[in-house]
């Protein structure tokens, strides 16, 4: 199977993914029923920005000629990937990465995220069997020439510890921040909302604190992220936030809300479900220099960085922890 193929099926997948066919539908409704935090909104969400970030024709192309990928790979490796199962189909891009460059894989999948990826690679199966040779699953990964995992950071010095004699990339925990002016508009706010909501902030890319200048106001941003106020209403969202509520509570923190998220003055970068940390700060530059710098930063939203809303919508260029998949893969 040669390079033009392999895009040629890619570009079908992402129209068999806009589709409205009876088997993916009901694939979509078994993955939302194995994981009760995988909603049919952010299912829908994640596979449709896959469907028309990667797997447009002409993006995958002025992709591949990035790299100048050999129409066929001659001695192609076998690939073990091990998948999170924090949102929807969050381990493709490394699928993607893998089959673009002709390369065999062997796929561990979360068993939180195991039915959509399985269903898609089945479909390329029926359209090619030259696909099957390429694309295997498997329950512990053995045999394989080379290793890409991700997981927490307790379990990356377990990865670390067993294929360190290979070639690997090892991924740990990560998250995002937004940092503020206090000048953003209406809109900005808004699509900031997405940033921070979407999945329930359970993603690497999910901003999960702000950097804002003192004195500022919050009170529009906790009208602007009113646009999830439905997230309430779901019993498992609800009950995180009950807890830190209660919590904060008990201990007598001061908080804010808007009665979907709690945004509570912190240092930290990581923050539980349906809480938002916040740090005031006095001179942005400084904020940058340390952000730019810091490994658990994946990516920073404001205006002269990742833009508003765009945090969960990666290009096919945007690789977790700015490592260069591709360039990786065909340097083997």
């Amino acid at each position: 199977m040669n390079l033009q193929q392999r895009i040629v099926l890619l570009n079908r997948l992402g129209e068999y993914i806009l589709q409205d066919n009876d088997n993916w539908q009901a694939t979509k409704q078994k993955a939302s029923l194995q994981n009760s935090w995988f909603t049919p909104e952010f299912i829908e969400l994640a596979t449709r920005n896959i469907a028309h970030a990667f797997l447009k024709k002409e993006l995958l192309t002025a992709w591949a000629s990035q790299y100048a990928i050999q129409a066929e790979n001659n001695s192609p490796k076998n690939i073990g990937i091990i998948m999170a199962g924090n949102i929807p189909l969050v381990g493709f891009h490394d699928f993607l990465c893998a089959f673009i460059t002709g390369h065999r894989q062997t796929i561990k999948p979360s068993s939180k995220d195991d039915v959509l990826l399985r269903h898609l690679v089945e479909q390329l199966y029926q359209w090619d069997e030259a696909t099957r040779p390429l694309i295997a699953f498997a329950e512990m990964l053995k045999n394989c020439d080379v290793y890409i995992a991700t997981g927490s950071n307790n379990s990356a010095r377990y990865f670390e510890y067993y294929f360190s004699k290979y070639p690997h990339i090892i991924r740990r925990n990560r998250t995002s921040v937004a940092v503020l002016t206090g000048e953003e508009t209406p809109e900005e706010l808004n699509k900031l909302a997405d940033d921070v909501y979407q999945y329930f902030g359970l993603g690497c890319r999910n901003v999960t604190k702000l950097y804002v200048p003192e004195q500022y106001d919050f009170v529009p941003l906790l009208n602007a992220f009113r646009k999830y106020d439905h997230l309430s209403e779901f019993h498992k969202y609800k009950h995180n936030y009950d807890y830190i509520l209660a919590v904060m509570l008990l201990n007598k923190q001061y908080y804010m809300s808007n009665e979907s998220i709690l945004l509570n003055e912190n240092k930290e970068l990581f923050s539980p479900i349906s809480q938002l940390n916040y740090e005031y700060y006095s001179n942005a530059g400084q904020v940058y220099d340390s952000l730019k710098s810091n490994a658990n930063v994946q990516c920073i939203v404001g205006r002269h960085h990742t833009g508003f809303g765009k945090a969960q919508q990666p290009s096919l260029t945007d690789y977790a922890d700015g490592i260069d998949v591709m360039k990786f893969l065909l340097e083997l």
